[in-house]
């Protein structure tokens, strides 16, 4: 590893000590006989388990959801058949809401049978899933699965919208007080299907505790979209996007901190290499061949009057951090975010006095 992997970076990549958490646990891969335990609280599940109930009503007469393919029905459709569709149409999808609850349960019982995992009080519930009502609907049933089992777990759906929580995140990857003399910082959010990057107004000024900070303007590539996507390619399309919002922040007269901080998918190691589990990237992304941090600070090695510091670290863990202005009356406090997967972390609050 040369010096110059870590010399940009504020703070380490992938770090369990973060300023005002200690990261207890995150990226757990459960497997049982049938695969990863995850997979049966992903997007791909409850699309799964309403094709089950259309094709099962197929085999008695006609499919109350019509001709659509249930891979195109969108979030916004599910809702809509929920609110107004017809009565068999919304049984169809309250149907599914009770099947993948039950398994969301299940799967949250058994995180929390995990020592990473022990005495956990909350759960954020964030990734795509989360922003339909449908999703909100899942998250208090499976809530109430849970206290009906006697579980006392709180869960929530994670107050940001998922998108922007994964960029909001970042600002709290390194200690406040180094974006006091600033207003923003830049996010970026890299997923299996798009890659976001964002200016984060962090409105200190409002609320000290980043409760307040928002996505100001942000990118977005939806590289799932396209085949054979390189990973030089992705690499040049996001610093394009980072130029993009630097440049517009500066017309816009706001102060850019020199700090860029990164979610991606993956065990991240503290030189900023991805360890495993960015297998959804396009490309390469995992080994000690290829720093993420490094190869963005040599394309953005300047920010303003100052040279760029970059952080990276676990997707799911970014998107969680956004949850910390709203999770100080508990210690012990998680998110699941749905997705493509199922990500994970666990966090413990660490007072203000602690190192």
């Amino acid at each position: 590893m040369s010096e110059k992997a870590i010399l940009p970076a504020v703070a380490a990549h992938g770090a369990t000590h973060l300023p005002a958490v200690d990261l207890d646990s995150y990226n757990v891969e459960l497997k049982n006989d049938e695969g990863f335990v995850g997979d049966r609280a992903s997007k791909g599940a409850f699309r799964e388990i309403i094709h089950n109930w259309r094709k099962a009503l197929r085999q008695t007469g006609a499919d109350p959801l019509g001709d659509e393919s249930t891979e195109e029905l969108s979030k916004k459709t599910l809702d809509e058949l929920l609110a107004r569709g017809e009565p068999e149409a919304a049984g169809v999808i309250h149907g599914a809401i009770e099947d993948f609850s039950q398994e969301l349960a299940l799967v949250i019982r058994r995180f929390l049978k995990l020592k990473g995992w022990k005495d956990t009080q909350r759960i954020a519930i964030g990734g795509g899933f989360r922003a339909g009502r449908v999703g909100e609907l899942v998250i208090g049933r499976a809530a109430v699965v849970l206290k009906a089992d006697k579980i006392d777990i709180g869960l929530v759906p994670i107050h940001n919208d998922p998108d922007e929580a994964g960029l909001i995140g970042a600002a709290h990857l390194a200690p406040s007080w180094m974006f006091e003399a600033y207003d923003a910082i830049l996010g970026v959010d890299i997923g299996g299907t798009n890659i976001r990057a964002g200016v984060i107004n962090l409105n200190l000024k409002k609320d000290p505790t980043l409760a307040k900070a928002k996505v100001w303007k942000f990118s977005l590539w939806r590289h799932g979209d396209e085949e054979g996507v390189k990973r030089e390619h992705a690499l040049d399309t996001l610093t394009g996007m980072l130029d993009g919002l630097i440049s517009a922040a500066r017309k816009k007269g706001m102060k850019l901190a020199p700090f860029i901080g990164i979610g991606c998918p993956g065990v991240i190691d503290e030189d900023g290499s991805i360890d495993r589990g960015a297998q959804n990237l396009p490309g390469n992304w995992q080994g000690n061949r290829f720093n993420l941090p490094l190869t963005l600070h040599t394309a953005i090695p300047r920010i303003g009057d100052h040279d760029s510091s970059i952080v990276l670290h676990n997707d799911a863990v970014v998107q969680g951090l956004s949850e910390i202005p709203f999770m100080r009356d508990v210690e012990r406090w998680g998110v699941l975010t749905i997705g493509t997967g199922l990500g994970n972390a666990r966090f413990t609050n660490r007072s203000a006095s602690e190192d």
